[in-house]
């Protein structure tokens, strides 16, 4: 598998910094404090912003511009309609109509990161046409995407889960 890493470096001497990834999904930024011997937070990641991994539940997408940040993707509802727009981050998004693997269509997400990739079917030699083919024959498919958007686009990647972990980017 691969990783992903994160370097910073302090400028200055005798300055001592940590950064911490907390449980919750936010980073914490600590200084040490050489008189009371203790580290103090300087700075903590926003909860309410949409960097947090998997900030909104499944079949949702975080979006900074709206509130609540968290929104059913089209096709979803609130499993409890009765307030219409997800009211906190632990409300579940359902489908509206279920899967009947005969004339299921697709909606274009536009500006939004790809969902969580885990579980997710990756072929880099075919173009997004045959993309969509492949995830209409397949009834478990739930979305499907480019895995190169440069040059018209180029490879595959096909999700069979719930879409998890998406988020709106601001219009450029």
């Amino acid at each position: 598998k691969e990783e992903i890493a994160f370097t910073y470096r302090v400028t200055t001497p005798n300055f001592y910094a940590k950064l911490t990834m907390r449980f919750e999904g936010f980073l914490e930024l600590s200084t040490w404090d050489p008189d009371m011997l203790e580290w103090n937070v300087f700075w903590v990641s926003s909860t309410a912003d949409c960097n947090i991994y998997m900030g909104c539940t499944a079949n949702s997408f975080c979006d900074t511009n709206t509130s609540p940040n968290c929104n059913c993707i089209k096709g979803f509802e609130p499993r409890n309609p009765q307030g219409g727009a997800l009211e906190n981050r632990s409300t579940e998004c359902v489908r509206k109509t279920q899967l009947n693997c005969n004339g299921d269509g697709f909606f274009w997400l536009r500006n939004m990161k790809l969902p969580d990739t885990s579980g997710a079917i990756v072929d880099k030699r075919i173009g997004l046409k045959e993309c969509e083919e492949r995830c209409i024959e397949n009834c478990n498919c739930t979305a499907f995407a480019n895995t190169n958007i440069q040059n018209g686009g180029s490879g595959c990647v096909l999700w069979t889960r719930e879409l998890a972990d998406i988020r709106r980017y601001v219009d450029a």
